[in-house]
């Protein structure tokens, strides 16, 4: 495939590629750099040498200046990763799979997991939405996570032992960041878990259908193997006793426990804590639901309830949400794939008594704020379950009433650095504030264990490193780009979905994963597309080499600023000329 058949641009003009070499080539060579160097004609003249004689860049006021910024789906992911590069990696296809994965890695451990449940936030910030849809970085993230799998690649060994050890509590996405970063880091490392398993709400929270326990449990593995300990069935309930036998100790805790709502019901009701519904059919332990089944809640929990309920049996799958779709937390797709599979939902409703099989509804209303508020006006339905997904907490009982941890919101409280006023404990992950999502968990594990590592080596833990200068869509001439739709991922039909926990949404193949790379538009970083060299009218732009881009001689820029407008990518700024 060519490089515009992908989405991405080519030199302006083929004759530039032959204009004066590399600049390494031109000077070893003894031969002119580039037509300025040419020796002036006689008499007019019209060619290049013209600017020899009038050095034009005397007449400059800006001068042009090559940039790297951080592209916005960088900025837009929580944990971190390096997106543009190891989208630039995958582009080579084969050769360049390992690379990318290892890209990933530096910062996620678990690519082929977070590749089909992130909700990918990176997306939303694409700027090639301004020109078709957002390239399918979670598709080809999938796909190079599932590659790496298949080859039994493994992570790089880690560092020297430093003879520390950190204990993880907690196995969910979190401790798993957490503890692979302090193992890279050269600390003796061990996870205890409470559960059965390790995964955390990654296993005992999100169904099969969306995350096969074999791709969880083979990444988990490779975690292991990179010397980490994970002792599961063991929980820790002594924060003072693990303080004493670990040098520093990580709460990862999720957010597994229900929360309590006060509805009035008979005692033939069967209401089920919906997070309770999914551990327990994540163990092999799934209960009897019956023909119909009521969710209440608009979460991301209510869906996967409901989907879940489908296929344990129910005829009838209604959810139940006191609000309107547009003020609904749970992600859009995961209502879209809920309504695609026959759940029903009923807005602007509450369930306000369920006495046996029979549940009263309360039909709402929203206020001029937006509020919801009871009509008075009733209706009744059937259902032989009522799950209850109206929030969840993590289990702070490790916490509770220890001197110098603060608990608000339900919270840990933690600095930037991810410390609680405890020394040498910190938290990540559900436990301590913000975002409630895998990938959000994953980024805070990470800088957690940063922190972790410079408070063991008597250093003082800093946050997140700001951004400096974000590549904004603004930047681009997308002009120079060709259309190249998005590659959507297969998914099983809808009455196949429903017959079991088969995976639903399926992976990208090595053509179309690579396809997908390239439409990435490398914003904020030049590729060396050529344009600048072919667009410039004093020929003052020196190619220096494959890979090693550009170079301005400034004796002959005038600051025309043309080449900042023909950058495909928005990587050169025009800055004020200081004399």
């Amino acid at each position: 495939m060519s490089t515009t058949e992908l989405g991405m641009p080519t030199g302006p003009a083929d004759h530039a590629a032959t204009r004066g070499g590399t600049g390494d080539q031109a000077r070893s060579a003894g031969v002119p750099r580039n037509d300025h160097d040419v020796p002036p004609t006689i008499g007019v003249s019209t060619g290049p040498a013209t600017s020899l004689a009038y050095h034009t860049g005397t007449w400059r006021t800006e001068r042009p200046v090559y940039v790297t910024l951080t592209p916005p789906c960088q900025v837009g992911c929580p944990s971190g990763e390096d997106i543009r590069g190891w989208l630039g990696a995958a582009q080579e296809g084969t050769s360049g799979y390992e690379r990318a994965w290892r890209a990933i890695v530096e910062n996620n451990p678990l690519p082929a997991v977070m590749g089909r449940i992130c909700y990918h936030p990176c997306q939303t910030a694409c700027n090639r939405v301004e020109l078709d849809e957002a390239v399918g970085i979670n598709a080809v993230e999938r796909f190079l996570g599932d590659t790496a799998l298949e080859h039994g690649w493994s992570f790089d060994p880690p560092a020297a032992s430093t003879g520390r050890r950190v204990l993880v509590v907690g196995s969910g996405p979190a401790g798993l960041s957490a503890a692979y970063h302090l193992a890279r880091l050269g600390h003796e490392v061990t996870i205890r878990e409470a559960a059965a398993e390790a995964g955390g709400m990654l296993r005992y929270g999100i169904p099969a259908y969306r995350l096969p326990r074999d791709v969880l449990s083979a990444e988990i593995a490779r975690i292991v193997a990179l010397g980490v300990r994970i002792e599961c069935s063991t929980r820790v309930t002594d924060l003072p006793a693990v303080q004493a036998e670990f040098d520093a100790v990580m709460l990862t805790v999720g957010a597994g426990v229900g929360h309590h709502v006060d509805i009035p019901a008979g005692a033939a009701s069967k209401i089920l804590d919906a997070i309770d519904v999914l551990r327990d059919v994540a163990s092999d332990h799934a209960p009897l639901l019956g023909r119909r089944v009521a969710v209440y809640g608009g979460g991301n929990t209510a869906m996967d309830a409901a989907r879940v309920a489908r296929r344990l049996g129910a005829q009838d799958a209604v959810i139940i949400y006191r609000r309107t779709q547009a003020q609904m937390p749970a992600h859009p797709t995961e209502l879209h794939d809920a309504i695609g599979e026959g759940v029903r939902v009923q807005w602007l409703s509450t369930i306000k008594q369920i006495e046996g099989p029979h549940v009263k509804i309360e039909r709402m209303t929203l206020d001029d704020e937006g509020r919801p508020v009871p009509t008075g006006i009733f209706e009744e339905l059937d259902a032989d379950a009522v799950l209850l997904a109206v929030g969840q907490d993590a289990d702070l009982s490790l916490v509770t009433g220890t001197p110098d941890i603060d608990v608000r919101d339900g919270v840990v409280a933690v600095d930037l650095a991810g410390m609680t006023g405890r020394p040498g404990v910190f938290a990540a992950g559900d436990v301590s504030p913000g975002s409630r999502t895998a990938t959000f968990a994953i980024g805070r594990g990470a800088l957690a264990a940063r922190s972790v590592d410079a408070w063991l080596a008597g250093a003082t833990p800093t946050g997140p490193v700001p951004v400096d200068r974000e590549a904004a869509a603004s930047r681009l001439n997308t002009w120079y780009y060709s259309d190249a739709p998005h590659q959507h991922r297969r998914e099983l039909e809808a009455a196949r979905r429903v017959t079991g926990f088969e995976e639903v949404v399926q992976g990208l193949d090595a053509e179309h994963a690579v396809f997908e790379a390239r439409r990435c538009m490398s914003c904020g970083s030049c590729f060396e597309c050529d344009n600048c060299f072919g667009m410039c009218p004093d020929d003052a732009i020196i190619k220096l080499g494959p890979g090693l881009k550009y170079e301005i001689d400034l004796d002959y820029c005038k600051g025309c600023g043309i080449c900042v407008n023909e950058c495909p990518c928005g990587a050169i700024d025009l800055v004020s000329e200081v004399r």
